[in-house]
């Protein structure tokens, strides 16, 4: 494993370790069901948080190398604890906030507020977290229209289904394929276009996850450029999967479809400017009909626009998934984040994608798939 990723592996779990423990201070504070533990018995529960503070690591690691039912079994259950870590860590913070300010209050009046406070925030995030299993579930669809300079006149009227971030992998599996088939199948574009992070990078076998989205037969085909996720796993195992599935793979490759353009730049090369221009500028894509750029992350905005993509489709962002990583990613992406934006004569199309990463929860997003109407 390179030095990057083992670094990232221990940032993430001793993180993991500072906020189980900080959690279980706040519990064993506010919390009527554990304020008279004394001894053994609070040991239990700090020792059980502990425990727990390494499930998704483990599972994690395991995962990228196994592919069993115990395997699966375990990344799923860690993944929800780890969704549910994320609410409880911020119901402790409103606790300790909560602390200080009853600092202010009659010792009496502190002590008897104390436990509902803490009943009503630990009790909200655990409501956060059977919410975000629930909207986790629901695939929207959402239509667009987009008008296009230079659109080939075939093209006007016709649809595209844009499709990110599926992750399909230990928690999102051959029957979530399955429905996001189903739903390309009822809204019959006439196009599809897959936009990274088909796969989540954990061991699987690609065919059979993939399988239902193989047999789609759109009249003008299917389109994949890779995302982070695939070069997690086995890249080229994902790209052979996926090439013999019948999708056409295009990393750093353009294809010309009934007059439009389509093009694709893998995500590895997508990190490097240098590397996205040397691409783009032999195709004199400005000189030509209108073009469709499939680069998973919403980046190198100014490069595309300046060589003349009509329109960037991208996921990546999850629009954050869960609160409150939805303003982490606002701060990070901007308006890019989500949605269909505008970067001078470049459009941007940012889907949330229709899967999750880690905790199998949205909140504050919603997993789609979207349907492009060309004008």
């Amino acid at each position: 494993m390179r030095v990057w990723a083992v670094s990232a592996v221990a940032f993430m779990q001793v993180f993991l370790f500072c906020c189980h423990w900080f959690i279980y201070r706040m519990l064993i504070a506010f919390w009527p069901a554990f304020m008279p533990l004394t001894g053994d018995q609070s040991l239990y529960l700090r020792d059980t948080l502990f425990l727990l503070s390494a499930t998704f690591v483990a599972a994690a690691l395991l995962g990228f190398r196994f592919s069993n039912g115990l395997v699966a079994l375990l990344y799923k259950l860690a993944s929800v604890w780890l969704g549910m870590v994320n609410f409880l860590f911020s119901a402790s913070l409103l606790c300790w906030i909560a602390a200080l300010l009853l600092r202010l209050a009659p010792g009496d009046a502190a002590r008897a507020i104390r436990p509902w406070i803490g009943a009503v925030l630990f009790g909200a995030a655990i409501l956060a977290s059977l919410y975000g299993l629930i909207n986790a579930r629901i695939i929207r669809k959402r239509r667009i229209t987009v008008t296009l300079p230079r659109l080939p006149e075939c093209w006007r009227g016709r649809t595209a289904l844009l499709v990110t971030d599926l992750h399909l992998g230990h928690i999102n599996s051959t029957g979530f394929a399955r429905r996001i088939a189903a739903i390309a199948r009822r809204l019959d574009p006439s196009i599809i276009f897959l936009a990274g992070d088909l796969y989540d990078g954990s061991k699987a076998d690609p065919t059979r996850i993939a399988a239902p989205l193989f047999a789609l037969t759109p009249p003008h085909g299917i389109y994949f450029s890779g995302g982070n996720h695939e070069d997690f796993g086995d890249a080229k195992e994902y790209t052979a999967a996926i090439t013999r599935g019948g999708i056409r793979v295009l990393h750093n490759q353009r294809a010309i479809v009934d007059g439009l353009q389509v093009i694709g730049v893998s995500y590895a090369d997508s990190t490097l400017p240098a590397h996205v221009r040397a691409f783009l500028e032999p195709l004199h894509l400005a000189d030509g009909p209108a073009s469709i750029l499939l680069n998973h992350v919403p980046h190198r905005l100014p490069i595309v626009e300046q060589e003349g993509v009509s329109l960037q489709l991208s996921g990546h962002t999850h629009g954050g998934q869960v609160f409150p990583f939805t303003l982490i990613v606002r701060w990070v992406y901007g308006k890019f984040s989500y949605g269909l934006q505008r970067f001078g004569k470049l459009q941007v199309l940012t889907s949330s994608g229709a899967g999750t990463w880690g905790p199998p929860m949205r909140v504050g997003t919603h997993p789609e798939v979207v349907l492009i109407t060309f004008a």
